[in-house]
């Protein structure tokens, strides 16, 4: 791809993201010399992955971390509270390399018990051990810094931004990129969206219309997250949105709409930081098994953090953002689609 050049002694570096039935993205990640998938999480501020310690039947698939040469103790316990249940471990220090650029010395937590189960398959299927926290340290246990903002601090990169290119065909390659902007996977110019709190990658939705329909049309908080794979908001609100399109509710697990009617439903528009984007039915319609899915869901934040929107994979499938740290804001185009085969 068109890489920038190394500039001011920094580097960039090139993470292959993989995608699991689009519900899960996950890339590489090497800590005292072991290799884990794991889940580069732009909505959360840690590093965890399994340690030898976790029993059999939890970490059935999953590569396990064990002491290495250039492992430190630190012995503060790691417990976040997920959707789905408690993550619970030891926090350790060792050499951690993300697209081959290391950090020596990071802080990451062995965990020793985790209770996804069932609910998150990609985990179950052993698609990815762990995950690595890309939002800011002011969300960090500990507030410890994550990977990235320690790169930034040490000056390993060429400029202070990462870039998600999420592909929207699973046979395809994703990729995360360190340190830079790949100008080839997207079209048209970046535009800015500046960041209203350095906790999530939080920036202003000023409003939100569905066809002729306004949602929001008050500033609220909208958060850029690679580890969501659909678009949350407020229950009430994805509840009325699913309404008006004549979605039907799979039992309170997300809203299937009719394959049929998909070319009558209206484009869903929203206004970041004064710059608008949208998202057409083929966006926000997932097709899963001949089903299809409103890649809508409730959830319900509450105050201070929250109310809080929450653009995932969806979103980022749509558009390419570059989390520009060293400017304080989104940058973000149309995606390039990849070339298919049958256009060739």
């Amino acid at each position: 791809g068109g890489l920038p050049a190394a500039g001011k002694g920094g580097s960039t570096g090139e993470v292959p993201i993989s995608d699991y039935q689009n519900a899960q993205f996950y890339g590489p990640v090497t800590i005292g010399g072991q290799e884990f998938n794991v889940i580069y999480d732009t909505g959360s501020s840690n590093v965890w992955v399994p340690s030898k310690k976790c029993g059999f039947l939890t970490c059935w698939f999953h590569k396990r971390y064990r002491q290495s040469d250039t492992y430190e103790e630190d012995g503060r316990i790691y417990k976040v509270m997920y959707g789905s249940g408690p993550v619970e471990g030891v926090f350790a220090k060792d050499t951690l390399s993300m697209g081959g650029i290391e950090v020596a010395g990071q802080l990451f937590a062995q965990v020793t018990s985790v209770s996804f189960g069932p609910l998150n398959l990609a985990f179950a299927m052993g698609k990815f051990d762990g995950l690595v926290g890309l939002g800011f340290k002011s969300i960090s246990l500990y507030n410890i810094p994550t990977p990235f903002e320690a790169m930034v601090e040490k000056k390993l990169l060429a400029e202070p931004v990462f870039s998600f290119y999420l592909q929207d065909d699973a046979s395809e390659q994703g990729e995360l990129l360190l340190g830079g902007i790949d100008k080839s996977r997207y079209t048209g110019s970046l535009v800015d969206v500046p960041l209203i709190s350095e906790t999530y990658w939080a920036v202003s939705l000023d409003t939100m219309a569905f066809g002729n329909t306004s949602l929001v049309n008050a500033s609220e908080t909208a958060i850029v997250d690679s580890g969501t794979s659909l678009i949350a908001g407020p229950s009430e609100k994805v509840n009325d949105l699913a309404h008006q399109i004549g979605a039907t509710s799979l039992m309170g697990r997300g809203w299937m709409v009719d394959c049929s009617k998909l070319d009558s439903l209206p484009t869903l528009r929203m206004v970041l930081g004064g710059q608008g984007f949208s998202l057409d039915p083929v966006d926000y319609v997932l097709q899963v098994s001949g089903q299809c899915l409103f890649a809508f869901t409730g959830i319900d934040v509450p105050p201070p953090r929250g109310p809080l929107w929450i653009l995932g994979d969806v979103f980022m499938r749509k558009y390419y953002c570059a989390f520009d740290y060293g400017g304080k804001r989104m940058r973000m185009a149309l995606a390039s689609k990849a070339p298919s085969a049958k256009s060739a």
